[in-house]
Parts: C-alpha cells; sequence; structure tokens
C-alpha cells in the first residue's frame, strides 16, 4: 500500500506497519510501499515503535512520505 493510501485510510494518527519497498539514498531510506498493521494511539506510539524489530516502523500520518536515517555503526578501537 502507498503511503499516500494510508493517509487517507488513518488520517492524523500513528500507524504501525511493514515495509515492503525502499529505496536508499545517501544516509536516508525512502520508504514508499508499507503493509499496515494498525493505527496505534498517540499513548502507545513511543512504545511501539521502540519494541520495533527489522522492517517494523511506527509512523505519524501527517508526514508527507517516509524518510528514515541511517546511522552507520561506528565503532572505536583501542589497542592495549
Amino acid at each position: 500500500m502507498k503511503w499516500q493510501e494510508v493517509q487517507q485510510i488513518f488520517p492524523n494518527q500513528f500507524v504501525k506497519f511493514e515495509v515492503l519497498h525502499s529505496e536508499e539514498t545517501d544516509n536516508q531510506e525512502i520508504i514508499d510501499d508499507v503493509a499496515v498493521i494498525g493505527p496505534i494511539s498517540d499513548e502507545e506510539a513511543t512504545r511501539e515503535l521502540l519494541n520495533s524489530r527489522d522492517k517494523t516502523l511506527v509512523y505519524h500520518t501527517s508526514k508527507d512520505r517516509i524518510v528514515v536515517k541511517i546511522r552507520k555503526n561506528i565503532g572505536l578501537r583501542r589497542n592495549l
């Protein structure tokens, strides 16, 4: 399902979904196709996001598009 369809079905609320298709550019992942799991209340949104794994996310439908910043793991090494 495209994000614009999700916005029409669930206006102005948090939605939990699984990412079906995305594109990576520089340090961003732009998500354009999702499988909706269901709406999430404002009170539960943070907890649901923190418990999300793999390709499952929580996002608010007021946003025009889904953009996730990609963080590279930077490890520090120390010689003993």
